[in-house]
């Protein structure tokens, strides 16, 4: 099933080393734009949806795309909602994300928000439904979501922002007969996102990116546990140059390797339902103001959050003035600043 409301911003194809984003300065300073076939060369800067123009870098992570590469691709940021229990392992295609979201939902559990772009897998999942903390969410990268549904009123509201959807029904949707539902719906990826076939164009930064030299001074903290209930707790050490959940259902070897962990302390209140166990409904609002906490590097930079609307993007700045984030992979962490806590450790 295909919804789309609106025409969304079109995106996406492959990142590249992590240590080549020091070469992004001189590989920007080309002046040519890419040509009409979307097959402009990854050293010139490129057209973006918003109508600035910004060098050859991937819009999910900041770093340089590679050599006969092009950051406008044909097809939008795809953003995946996946179940993130023990009942969900192997979780499949995380590996291969740019970027992953985690958000509080009913029970005190959490659920991904995995985005694709720089690289489209095949196999991933298990996907589950949408919630409305997804508006401010997937909204600033003009993304398609992919899910498994959701409840009436989600849906109503998910039209209302603009979003486009594809639910269970849509090309490359499938169902795992080895697994127990609701836990057993995947998607070929690369299948549903030919489904979404447009013009080529780069969606804007979803991040204020920028190197690691451009961070402050911050203190050690080697290792971090995010809780976003009593019932759940996402925690991360760092070793070789970047950060390991300790305690992440994917499969093995397909883990999402996290440069950066940004926690953003966020307001949840009730979405005015509840879900089939009649549990209330929780919704994250990523709008207004709060905490940030950066990790990157074994360090923790404070800091505050900013976003002035749910299709806005997010601003992040010190005391000092603005906070970019070093290019690389990034897991952002939504607690809840009532009944939520980080705490970390050299």
């Amino acid at each position: 099933m295909l919804i789309r409301p609106v025409p969304t911003r079109r995106r996406a194809a492959r990142a590249t080393a992590l240590l080549a984003a020091a070469t992004l300065v001189l590989a920007g300073c080309g002046g040519g734009e890419e040509s009409s076939d979307g097959s402009g060369g990854g050293a010139e800067a490129q057209d973006v949806a918003a109508g600035e123009r910004l060098e050859a870098t991937w819009p999910l992570t900041g770093l340089p795309v590679g050599k006969g590469e092009s950051a406008a691709q044909r097809h939008p940021v795809m953003v995946l909602k996946m179940d993130n229990t023990s009942s969900a392992a192997p979780q499949l295609g995380l590996g291969e994300a740019d970027l992953v979201v985690e958000e509080l939902v009913e029970g005190g559990m959490t659920r991904l928000a995995a985005f694709f772009y720089s690289e489209i897998p095949g196999t991933v999942g298990p996907v589950r439904s949408m919630r409305a903390s997804d508006i401010g969410i997937v909204s600033p990268a003009d993304a398609a979501v992919v899910t498994s549904g959701a409840a009436a009123v989600t849906i109503g509201r998910i039209k209302q922002a603009g979003i486009t959807f594809f639910a269970e029904g849509a090309k490359g949707f499938f169902r795992d007969s080895s697994r127990s539902a609701p836990y057993n719906l995947f998607t070929d990826l690369a299948a549903t996102t030919t489904l979404t076939d447009g013009a080529a164009e780069r969606p804007s930064d979803y991040l204020p990116w920028g190197e690691e030299s451009d961070l402050p001074a911050g203190q050690p903290a080697r290792s971090l546990a995010a809780s976003f209930s009593g019932s759940h707790t996402t925690s991360w050490t760092y070793a070789d140059g970047g950060y390991t959940n300790t305690d992440t259902f994917a499969a093995q070897g397909d883990e999402f390797p996290a440069d950066t962990v940004l926690v953003l302390r966020v307001p949840v209140g009730d979405a005015g339902y509840l879900d089939p166990a009649g549990n209330p409904v929780p919704e994250t609002t990523l709008e207004g103001k709060g905490e940030a906490m950066l990790f990157h590097g074994g360090t923790l930079v404070r800091g505050t959050w900013t976003k002035p609307g749910l299709d806005q993007p997010l601003e992040l700045s010190t005391r000092a003035g603005a906070l970019s984030v070093p290019a690389g992979r990034t897991w952002i962490e939504l607690v809840p600043t009532d009944g939520g806590s980080v705490t970390f450790a050299k």
